[in-house]
């Protein structure tokens, strides 16, 4: 990909565009092309910043996100291994398989992420958004005309543009929202850790699996380009000491029995270590505000045992890049429908996450189940406003 970034110069000096992304993950790069399809300028200003991107699974019903952002689904079978459905040992020693041969939208994919990211932000720029990697959008300032000026750097360099709308696609920590004045909630302390396997030519497994244990639960996959992803999930304060090493990781692993025979005779991918991310339930209040919204996981965060995740990127990004182009064209109830519609997303989400793990009923006295099967009460973040 060609961009002013990759040669080491800031992405504009002299840029004014109806808006600026920050943040270049699915739910910006989804943002980035709705708004350029539009006919809209957009620059998506990538950080390539935080942890490493781990092996995700897309669910079938991504497919009909795909199509209205204008890709054929078909695209990504050939960077990405088919995902046929899962094996659950939850509630249960024995494991239940879902297949999606019944989903009518067909199969799934277990996705390489950097390549999929990629594959998105390719779109976005094809589609006439500027796309600006390495690039962090720093804090924005107010202008008089109601717009915003936002700093942006580049390899030391750096510049400023001015736009009309921010779109927070920075993920869990919200960057540009809380700056805005937003407030983040807190549902949960759950957190992932998560470690790479050397590949094994003969595992030709298409599905995911997941396993609950007494502090939490494990899941599985295949984790592209080569190897398999293994990630324990649990909460901070019942996380076992020294469980990003490797021996007391794969010693914990060795407690789950369907996770472990996948794992079995294969050791981490040379130089991969045991890696913690954080994976808990969050949602923003507001999600939108007068010249900025928000998207993905940095509007409304969910458990990965949901499955949603990548689904809420793409669909968020999707629908806050229609309301800001609705917004621009004068429609000014477009972002309260936005939020709206996030609100009801995530009560019914809580709703579905409670029974989940209400069917686990082994180690319903352990703090981890015990405290999935109330209404969850949560922690607000202080907000920083400009």
């Amino acid at each position: 990909m060609t961009t002013a970034a990759a040669a080491g110069r800031c992405p504009d000096h002299r840029g004014h565009y109806d808006a600026v992304v920050a943040g270049g993950g699915p739910s910006g790069a989804a943002a980035a092309i709705t708004l350029a399809r539009a006919g809209r300028s957009v620059l998506l200003a990538d950080a390539h910043t935080g942890p490493p991107k781990t092996s995700e699974s897309l669910a079938p019903a991504a497919r009909m996100l795909l199509h209205d952002l204008g890709i054929d689904p078909r695209a990504l079978d050939h960077d990405h291994r088919p995902c046929h459905g899962t094996l659950s040992a939850w509630g249960s020693p024995r494991a239940q398989q879902t297949d999606f041969i019944n989903d009518p939208h067909g199969h799934g994919w277990h996705l390489d992420r950097p390549a999929f990211d990629s594959m998105l932000r390719s779109h976005a720029l094809a589609h006439g958004a500027r796309v600006a990697e390495h690039t962090t959008a720093g804090r924005p300032a107010r202008l008089p005309d109601g717009g915003w000026q936002v700093a942006l750097s580049t390899h030391g360099a750096s510049c400023t543009v001015h736009c009309r709308w921010l779109i927070d696609a920075t993920g869990r920590r919200a960057r540009i929202a809380m700056h805005c004045g937003a407030v983040r909630h807190r549902y949960d302390r759950l957190v992932a850790v998560h470690l790479r396997l050397a590949h094994d030519p003969h595992d030709s497994e298409s599905r995911s699996v997941v396993e609950s244990a007494p502090d939490g639960w494990w899941y599985t996959a295949p984790c592209l380009p080569t190897g398999r992803l293994v990630a324990y999930f649990t909460d901070t304060d019942l996380t076992p000491p020294a469980l990003t090493t490797p021996r007391v990781f794969l010693d914990l692993l060795a407690t789950a029995p369907h996770i472990a025979a996948r794992a079995q005779g294969r050791p981490p991918r040379p130089g991969d270590v045991p890696r913690r991310c954080a994976a808990h339930t969050a949602r923003l209040e507001p999600a939108a505000g007068e010249g900025w919204i928000a998207v993905g996981d940095a509007a409304t965060a969910y458990d990965p045992v949901s499955s949603q995740g990548l689904l809420t990127a793409l669909y968020t990004g999707k629908c806050a890049g229609e309301a800001v182009d609705a917004r621009l064209g004068g429609r000014y109830d477009a972002t309260g429908t936005y939020t709206a519609r996030l609100h009801e997303t995530f009560d019914g989400y809580l709703l579905g996450h409670r029974t989940v793990h209400s069917w686990e009923k082994r180690w319903a006295t352990h703090p981890f189940w015990d405290r999935r099967q109330h209404p969850p009460r949560p922690a607000t973040a202080t907000a920083r406003r400009l």
